[in-house]
């Protein structure tokens, strides 16, 4: 556990649903002493901003003008960002296509100082490409008008499941945990996570969160919708079928703690407190409820709280850290990520805002 340091008068030692701010200043300024290996699915995030020049004669759509072509690491990459723009060391595990989808997240990554070592380049793979168009007038701001996905089809060769095992066993020995990033395009997948014998593991997973029961899974970070999709329910404005759902789901995972994104909403942690066995603790969300852009906030949640865990964070801590810096992140336009000096801003500001 990182060791806690003094810190100067000026910062107040008031608390946020129990969790003291200078204890987390404490264990984000351990942030670069980390090292995490991602395990997932890496998505390209293509932005491709157009203006608007008229209505098109051929059919009633818009006419755009290109402007700019973006490109973002999106999925377990994106995590992997995260993780490196807030100092720790990562080492990325994971396949994608011998294409220029595939070539470019590698390169993005590799310009983090993430170690790409660990990616398999497949021959007859797809990269998984979110391609978003956004339009908009002259000074005005763009909307996203139109997705268009490029996913892989059928699974990967034996062949490269068996590189990414290795890859992965050989990187989960030597990392402080690993982070499991599915988003269902099989890099990440139940199986693999239960070889990996890692001490701490945590989970981010799209479609099956119930899957990965005896992979050995340390925490979840489900969003509320992928919570109610694995027991086919609904929360909505019901607390008490929130709490069911989430003790249901930490039970049958087997999990030390899950962690449920609500949006506007904030977060659930389900827990073990210091005084309290199946423990729910819910935190208000922090900064306005009126997002810029949520793509990829999952991913910046996830990184947080697991670089947090290792740098000696109680679970509750480490939410209350992922939930500072997913308010960030959605402020910030494409897919973003933050920086510590950004995560440690903001909670400076909040104890001078407490005293």
């Amino acid at each position: 556990m990182a060791r806690a340091r003094s810190r100067p008068a000026q910062i107040s030692r008031k608390y946020d649903n129990a969790v003291d701010l200078v204890r987390l200043l404490d264990v984000v300024s351990a942030f670069s002493r980390q090292s995490v290996c991602v395990l997932g699915d890496f998505v390209l995030d293509e932005f491709v901003s157009g203006e608007i020049s008229r209505v098109s004669r051929e059919a009633p759509v818009l006419i755009l003008r290109h402007r700019r072509t973006e490109a973002y690491p999106g999925g377990g990459a994106n995590a992997a960002m995260n993780l490196a723009a807030l100092g720790a060391q990562v080492v990325a595990v994971g396949a994608v296509g011998d294409d220029d989808g595939g070539k470019a997240l590698v390169e993005l990554l590799r310009g983090r100082k993430i170690d790409v070592r660990g990616i398999t380049r497949v021959a007859s793979w797809t990269t998984p490409v979110k391609t978003r168009f956004l339009a908009g007038w002259t000074h005005t701001t763009e909307q996203q008008v139109l997705r268009v996905d490029r996913e892989p089809q059928g699974t990967l060769p034996g062949s490269s499941i068996q590189t990414l095992e290795r890859n992965a066993g050989r990187a989960a020995r030597k990392a402080d945990a690993v982070l499991v990033s599915d988003y269902g395009f099989g890099s990440a997948t139940p199986a693999l996570a239960q070889k990996l014998g890692a001490k701490r593991v945590t989970l981010d997973s799209r479609y099956r969160l119930l899957a990965y029961r005896d992979a050995g899974i340390t925490a979840a970070t489900p969003n509320e919708s992928e919570l109610e999709a694995a027991y086919h329910s609904r929360v909505g404005a019901d607390a008490g079928k929130l709490e069911e759902l989430g003790k249901r789901a930490r039970a049958d995972l087997g999990l030390d703690a899950l962690v449920v994104t609500r949006g506007k909403d904030g977060l659930a942690v389900f827990h073990d407190s210091a005084d309290k066995s199946n423990s729910v603790d819910q935190i208000k969300i922090y900064g306005s409820d009126e997002a810029v852009d949520v793509t990829g906030a999952g991913d910046t949640v996830i990184a947080v709280f697991t670089l947090a865990l290792t740098a000696g964070a109680t679970y509750l801590e480490a939410a209350h850290l992922a939930n500072y810096a997913g308010g960030i992140v959605v402020m910030k336009r494409r897919t973003a990520t933050l920086t510590r000096a950004e995560l440690e801003s903001a909670l400076r500001s909040e104890a001078t805002a407490q005293r």
